[in-house]
């Protein structure tokens, strides 16, 4: 009787509140999950976080001192990746950030090359953007890694101090050109001798995440590697 009970609550309650994949539609999957194991499968998965010399780390050669760096899936037009970073940093859909961080956190903690990294810092947004969105994306990323890779998060430590347009149409140098001065070491005892990963949601040309992070390098003795959910390399 009592799962007889159970089971026409669970229905009633998908009725009421179908719990289906951003990917494909389907409500097979579970109530934890943004997306189904199929959707989740066919994600472009780059697999450099175990790679050393991988494309993204080649991008900050000669521009920039890291001790590693990767993004976990490939960014390629109309594909399920744009379409959940487009839930995230246009449909205010917060929860697909956290999964995304999720899937990047597990990565981390599969690769052997990111084991002494000691804090997490989302690449800031400016305050007006960030108002209009309702969150940092790179922040909420941040808190999806943290929930399956115990690192803290340095929130305040490095801001965005200049409003920037949005740089898609940019080429490498004005968006180099762009970043500059854009970025502050707020507190530098926060990440003084300490290995610390940067994050964002995508990255392209690098320019955005050198402009931080050649800043927060500045700071004595740290150390720095950078993690993306996604590139466009």
């Amino acid at each position: 009787m009592k799962n007889l009970i159970s089971n026409i609550s669970s229905s009633i309650s998908h009725l009421l509140f179908p719990h289906n994949c951003l990917g494909c539609a389907t409500d097979v999957l579970n109530d934890d999950d943004l997306i189904c194991a199929r959707c989740l499968t066919e994600l472009p998965s780059t697999n450099f976080f175990s790679s050393t010399d991988n494309p993204i780390e080649k991008i900050f050669y000669g521009r920039m001192k890291i001790e590693h760096a990767a993004a976990g899936f490939y960014f390629t037009k109309d594909s399920l990746m744009q379409h959940l970073l487009v839930q995230l940093k246009y449909k205010s859909n917060r929860e697909v950030g956290v999964y995304l961080g999720k899937l990047i956190g597990y990565q981390l903690m599969q690769s052997n090359r990111f084991n002494d990294v000691e804090a997490l810092i989302p690449l800031p947004l400016n305050t007006k953007k960030e108002f209009k969105r309702g969150y940092n994306q790179s922040m909420v990323i941040c808190e999806g890694i943290a929930k399956v890779w115990q690192k803290p998060i340095l929130k305040d430590a490095v801001v965005r101090t200049v409003f920037t347009e949005t740089q898609t149409h940019e080429n490498r140098i004005n968006r180099w050109q762009n970043m500059d001065g854009v970025f502050a070491v707020m507190n530098p005892s926060a990440i003084e001798n300490k290995h610390i990963l940067l994050v964002d949601d995508v990255v392209t040309t690098g320019a955005t995440l050198e402009a931080c992070g050649s800043m927060m390098l500045q700071t004595i003795n740290t150390k720095l590697s950078i993690a993306c959910v996604a590139c466009t390399v």
